[in-house]
């Protein structure tokens, strides 16, 4: 896949590398992405769920720090120039601006969750889970998963991994997703004929760079490797 670069990537590549090494990048720059995808953190210290923070994040609705320890049960927001990057357990995940998620389970085990607003790119261990948007539900196991929730329709992308969706308003609109590298992103819509509310997709707004960063976070690397190339879509 041949991706053109746009004028401001040389500005994009020093905030990614600026914000891969730990530091924080004040401005609207700062939304473009979270990292330069050579480098990666390893996986995070024992009690430390943040990674990194920018911008407004809040956790069960208060301010959450680098120092915010968050559990099974916690929600996460993001401001409009907010994005945050943690784990929790086994699990990862880079929540960007203008969304919320929320999550249900036990201590570190998270079992559930829903992503009520906004986008998410998730890496999950083995255990089951369930994730769900107003208008979809996606069962997984060990996967890669990126999400977008709008009034109308989610995006999925099973990065690799298996995942079962379905449409909320539609149980006929169903289908078992195997993916090993992107290979079936899929809209499911929330309305149109009976049993064709999941439609075909492209590969949008993640990249393999994040894929390998969060899984670093929980001792982990992704099954197509540390040093993919193929997807670098700049995140928006």
């Amino acid at each position: 896949m041949v991706i053109k670069r746009d004028p401001e990537d040389s500005r994009r590549r020093l905030v990614l590398a600026a914000l891969s090494a730990g530091l924080f990048v004040a401005g609207p720059a700062t939304s473009l992405a979270f990292f330069h995808k050579r480098k990666t953190p390893g996986r995070l210290p024992q009690g430390q769920s943040f990674h990194q923070l920018q911008g407004g994040v809040l956790v069960n609705g208060a301010t959450a720090s680098t120092n915010t320890v968050i559990r099974a049960g916690d929600s996460v927001s993001t401001d409009v120039d907010g994005q945050a990057i943690f784990a929790i357990g086994q699990d990862a995940f880079l929540l960007r601006s203008s969304s919320r998620l929320e999550t249900d389970g036990e201590g570190l085990v998270v079992e559930q969750l829903r992503l009520l607003t906004g986008k998410l790119l998730s890496v999950f261990g083995k255990s089951r889970h369930q994730v769900e948007t107003p208008i979809a539900s996606v069962g997984i196991r060990g996967t890669g998963l990126y999400l977008e929730t709008e009034p109308e329709r989610t995006y999925v992308c099973t990065c690799y991994g298996t995942t079962e969706l379905a449409a909320l308003s539609d149980p006929s609109s169903a289908e078992t997703i195997e993916s090993e590298h992107h290979d079936e992103p899929r809209f499911i819509l929330a309305s149109g004929p009976r049993g064709t509310r999941i439609r075909p997709a492209p590969v949008i707004n993640h990249t393999d760079a994040e894929l390998t960063l969060i899984e670093s976070l929980v001792g982990r690397v992704p099954p197509f490797g540390p040093n993919a190339n193929r997807y670098q879509r700049e995140a928006r």
